[in-house]
This record gives C-alpha cells, sequence and structure tokens, in this order.
C-alpha cells in the first residue's frame, strides 16, 4: 500500500521551502517547476544561484531564527541546501509545528562527524577506527593504537576537503591537533584507509518509509573536491554494489532521514567499504542523474519531503559520468557563452549545467554530463565493465569540463581549423 493521500485544498499548490541558495537549490527549483510548484529560498543574498531563479526568495542569514520562521510559513516542508543551520533552531521551528525534513535529530549525524561515528558504530555499519580527542596525547595514543597514518577531521563545518588534514607524520598530527585545540575547535582522529577508490551510494526515503537506491557510483577527488563520477562504479561486484544499496537504505531508515542521503563510502584495497560521511541532501555525488537516471535527485528530494510516491531510480544508459566545471587559476577572456558555444559544436550530446556564479579558482562553477551510448563506438561493450568504453566516456567528459573551465581543448583540438 502506498502512502496515504494527503488532503488538501484542491486549489493549493505544495510549497517546499529550502535553506541556503546555492546550486543545489537551483537544481531543486528546476525539479519543482515540472512538479507545477515553485521552491521557496532562503538565500543569503541575491546573486546566490538559487535567488537569480526562483521567484520566491527570503534573503536572511541561516543562524537567524526570524529568517528561518519567515521561509518556513506556510510551507508543507522545510529541507536544506547545505547542513549548517543550527540544531537548537530547528528544534525551535518543529515545536512551533514546521515539518523539518530530514528532521534535527537525523540531520545532526550530518553536522556532527562525532555523533555520525558513534551512531554508525552503534549500528554496527562499517566505519574507520576513529577516536574523540580532548588532549594533544590522544594523539600519541590513537597512533600507537591503529599502528598507522592519521588523518584529523573538524567535528563541525568542513567540506569539500575542507576541515580535514592528512597528517604526515606524528609530530604533524600533534601541531595541527594542539592548534585546533587552542582555537577552540573540536576535532577527532581517524585512521587512514588503505583505499582502492572512493564510492556513494545515493538513496532517498520519505516519511512514510518508502526507500530508493540509484546505483552505486565511483567519485574522483582532487584536493578534496570531487571532480567526476561514474556511474554505476566501474569494475563493481554486483556483491559490493548491493551491500553499498543496502547499507544506504538501512541507515536512511534507522536514522530516520526524510529526502536524500548520500553515504560517502571508500572501497578498501581488500575489497570492503567503510562509510566515510554522510549528507542529508542532493550531493555532488548524484549530478548524473539529471540526465542519466529515470528520476533526478532533485525531483526525488521534493518527491521525499511532500511524502509522493519515490521515483524510479534506474539508468537510462549503461555509464554516465558527471565532470564538475571549477573555475580555472585564470579566468579565461573567452566568455562563458562562447564556450558553451564551442562544446556544443563539438560535443552535441554533452549536457551542461551552469550555476550563474562568477569565476572562482577552484569554485564549482557547473557540471557537465556525458551519457553513454547503447554500443561501445568500437571500444567493446557498452559496460561499466568495460575498460576501454569506460575510458573513452571519461576522457570526453574531463574534456568538455576543462573546455568550458579553462577555454583549452586537453587534446589540442583548433575549432577554427575544423569550419
Amino acid at each position: 500500500m502506498g502512502p496515504v493521500p494527503r488532503t488538501r485544498d484542491s486549489s493549493s499548490v505544495p510549497v517546499v521551502a529550502m535553506v541556503g541558495g546555492g546550486q543545489l537549490a537551483r537544481m531543486t527549483h528546476q525539479a519543482a517547476i515540472a512538479l507545477g510548484q515553485t521552491l521557496r529560498v532562503l538565500s543569503a543574498g541575491p546573486d546566490e544561484p538559487a535567488a537569480q531563479v526562483s521567484p520566491d526568495v527570503v534573503l536572511g542569514a541561516h543562524t537567524d531564527l526570524d529568517a528561518l520562521r519567515q521561509v518556513a510559513a506556510g510551507a508543507d516542508a522545510l529541507t536544506f541546501d547545505h547542513e549548517h543551520v543550527p540544531t537548537a533552531l530547528l528544534d525551535q521551528l518543529v515545536a512551533e509545528g514546521v515539518t523539518v525534513a530530514p528532521p534535527p535529530q537525523a540531520l545532526i549525524h550530518a553536522q556532527d562527524k562525532l555523533v555520525m561515528r558513534r551512531k554508525l558504530e552503534a549500528l554496527g555499519a562499517p566505519i574507520p577506527r576513529y577516536t574523540a580527542v580532548t588532549d594533544v596525547d590522544d594523539v600519541d595514543t590513537f597512533a600507537a593504537r591503529i599502528g598507522g597514518p592519521v588523518v584529523i577531521k573538524t567535528v563541525r563545518g568542513g567540506y569539500d576537503g575542507r576541515g580535514v588534514v592528512l597528517a604526515r607524520d606524528l609530530a604533524q598530527a600533534r601541531e595541527v591537533v594542539q592548534g585546533y585545540l587552542a582555537d577552540g575547535v573540536e576535532v577527532l582522529l581517524e585512521e587512514r584507509v588503505a583505499m582502492r577508490r572512493e564510492l556513494s551510494a545515493l538513496v532517498a526515503r520519505s516519511p512514510f518509509g518508502q526507500g530508493a537506491a540509484w546505483p552505486v557510483v565511483q567519485t574522483v577527488q582532487r584536493d578534496g573536491i570531487c571532480v567526476e563520477v561514474i556511474a554505476p562504479a566501474p569494475g563493481l561486484s554486483g556483491d559490493t554494489a548491493a551491500a553499498a544499496e543496502a547499507l544506504g537504505l538501512r541507515l536512511a531508515d534507522e536514522l530516520g532521514v526524510v529526502g536524500v542521503l548520500a553515504v560517502e563510502l571508500f572501497e578498501t584495497t581488500d575489497g570492503a567499504i567503510l562509510v566515510n560521511e554522510l549528507a542529508m541532501r542532493p550531493h555532488n555525488s548524484g549530478h548524473w542523474t539529471m540526465d542519466g537516471a529515470r528520476t533526478s535527485q532533485f525531483e526525488q528530494h521534493l518527491r521525499a519531503v511532500l511524502d509522493y510516491p519515490l521515483g524510479d531510480t534506474g539508468a537510462l544508459a549503461p555509464v554516465t559520468v558527471m565532470g564538475n566545471v571549477l573555475g580555472a587559476a585564470q579566468t579565461p577572456q573567452m566568455s562563458m557563452d562562447e564556450r558553451v558555444h564551442h562544446l556544443f559544436g563539438r560535443m552535441p550530446d554533452a549536457k551542461v549545467h551552469m550555476y550563474g556564479k562568477g569565476e572562482r579558482p577552484g569554485r564549482k562553477i557547473g557540471h557537465v554530463n556525458i551519457v553513454g551510448g547503447p554500443n561501445g563506438a568500437g571500444a567493446g561493450p557498452a559496460s561499466p565493465d568495460n575498460a576501454e568504453y569506460v575510458a573513452g566516456l571519461r576522457e570526453r567528459a574531463q574534456r568538455a569540463a576543462h573546455w568550458l573551465s579553462h577555454a583549452q581543448w586537453t587534446d589540442g583540438w583548433d575549432g577554427h581549423s575544423h569550419d
């Protein structure tokens, strides 16, 4: 039996409010339009990506209770573009009758890494060894226990590689921890995992308890920032993929998540999977779903927070590759519009998603999806297990993303000589 139909005035349209005006809110608004809805956005300023496109914008800070009340007023659900809203403010909104999705008691696991680690440990989920830190001597004790290199993480606030230090040695680990503690910043220590690659299990859960999982993907990081996603993860055994999907669905259920949950995973050199991080919102590892899956993560997030039946998460192609467009060290003189024009001239199948952000070095300003065809185009079968086929798609996604960032073709191609 599906969710019980809600009783609503037949003329009314549901309103979802999202805290944060970034690209995730912008793309969620795109999905809302197709459902006959408008996403209401709490944005820090009028130039943020979502504020540029939504007609229903509240300008204010995510730390301001009055601004949160204003954006939540009359909304069917309040959800998030980021996880930085203080838990106490969300508890207050819940007490005032606001439907917060995911609820604060779930979201805390994406806000506080120590709470997350302890909960995952209690649930028997596979995680790296870790310890809380109260004193710099904890570094020596932990290093002796694990007998290997140490990772220092801030308990709150880190993302895109910020707040994560891979210590070179014990001396550096002590120095980093000492600095954080002196600044009053809470940190934890984890073992550095012998890692083959990073994976992501993206799932969604509705208040009714329905769950849905997309294929497990491989994510590629550079300087702590995701630069590429391959969907599904190539060369992943069926058993490991099924276990990762099942883990994602179980965690969404156990934690009481409403909406999209990204479970970032390490695949170790011996083939095991360990949970690295959790995100309770649409996630960079799910951008491929906009063109490569039957239901995008953004539509699914809206379905989930409104308690609609969830959409089909099946892939539309054997492989889809997403390349993030990151601001170049030096902004090209060529306008972005002209870069898009040239890209389409050379790669008409590239699916471009730009966020309306100014270009800065390393900043995520858009992404490109390359959806693989049903045959390998001379590279053998179209399959995530065909290394040559996957490599070809990856090269095209990287080439497209690099062109949009730098206005330079990675293979030295000159468009004017090919007119």
